[in-house]
């Protein structure tokens, strides 16, 4: 394994990481048409100085909010069988996300167990304390424990979680505590709670004698009022004169390229001035070319600034 390589940057708490993030195709897509929207992505992520990609696994969280998804929930390819099946080509390694609950526990167990060398996993929870798991988090992380340790293990890190509850920091703690190697944020957009959260647990660390674990950093733009109102849904919090300015402009995606890199910079400075290991990862998962194109164009010039 490369010291340069993905697995070593967050084995030695290294940070500089460069991912980029999709969805696997939709369920329904025809499997001519999976095949090549692989071979398109392929061709896309080469362009880029990236040290990964990050495959999502998407759940339907309606019980998150009551209501109305501004996008309708569509079941996706599962992302292990689409990297598996359809990504041969992609030579860097894949972290694939797991919804946990979605999985019966022998199901989650046989894919721990066979799981290649080219990838990391990142277990994501319920999205509500109500909502019926076949597994839970916790019993993830044992089994990951049991089965496959060396498999890198990240989490979900919610500065908005912080903001309300202010103990993110200290969820976070438990999850290293429990094998997690690395944290991926929610989406980005208020750059003072995620510095709350960043300062909280790098002193949180400090204090208690350990090395914090790099948190890469998740940009996503926004190109049109109705991505804003499902970001607001996700409960991604935008400021409001953020959230004014996006639905009063005539080019919502230009202007939230502007603050995506306003606030890769800001990150990157404080972060650097802490000592606390940090990466991004820029979001495409927008079905709509010009909001494609602009994903990349992004992750482009926030791989320029994270290698500056």
């Amino acid at each position: 394994m490369s010291r340069n390589s993905l697995q070593s940057k967050l084995a030695e708490a290294r940070g500089g990481v460069m991912l980029f993030s999709i969805t696997p195709p939709r369920r329904a897509t025809a499997p001519e048409r999976v095949k090549e929207i692989a071979g398109i992505t392929v061709r896309r992520l080469a362009e880029l100085d990236l040290d990964g990609l990050i495959l999502y696994d998407i759940d339907d969280e309606s019980d998150r909010n009551p209501d109305e998804r501004p996008f309708p929930y569509l079941p996706t390819l599962d992302p292990a069988s689409f990297h598996a099946d359809h990504l041969g080509d992609w030579d860097k390694p894949t972290v694939i996300y797991r919804c946990v609950g979605k999985y019966e526990e022998q199901d989650l167990r046989g894919w721990l167990s066979s799981a290649s060398p080219e990838l990391l996993t990142v277990f994501v929870g319920s999205s509500s304390h109500t909502k019926p798991v076949r597994t839970s988090l916790r019993r993830a992380q044992r089994l990951h424990h049991e089965v496959s340790p060396a498999l890198p293990l990240g989490a979900v890190v919610i500065g908005e979680r912080h903001a309300r509850h202010g103990d993110e920091h200290l969820r976070m703690l438990t999850k290293q505590e429990r094998g997690c190697t690395f944290f991926i944020s929610q989406v980005v957009y208020d750059l003072n709670e995620t510095k709350n959260l960043v300062s909280d647990y790098f002193f949180a660390c400090r204090d208690a004698g350990i090395t914090p674990r790099p948190i890469i950093f998740t940009l996503s733009l926004c190109g049109s009022a109705k991505t804003l109102e499902f970001l607001e849904w996700l409960g991604v919090e935008v400021p409001p004169w953020l959230a004014t300015e996006l639905r009063e402009s005539p080019d919502p995606l230009a202007d939230s390229r502007r603050e995506c890199l306003a606030i890769a910079r800001d990150l990157k400075a404080y972060c650097e001035r802490l000592g606390m290991p940090y990466g991004f990862n820029v979001e495409s998962v927008s079905i709509r070319k010009a909001e494609i194109e602009a994903s990349t164009e992004l992750a482009r010039e926030v791989a320029a600034l994270l290698r500056a």
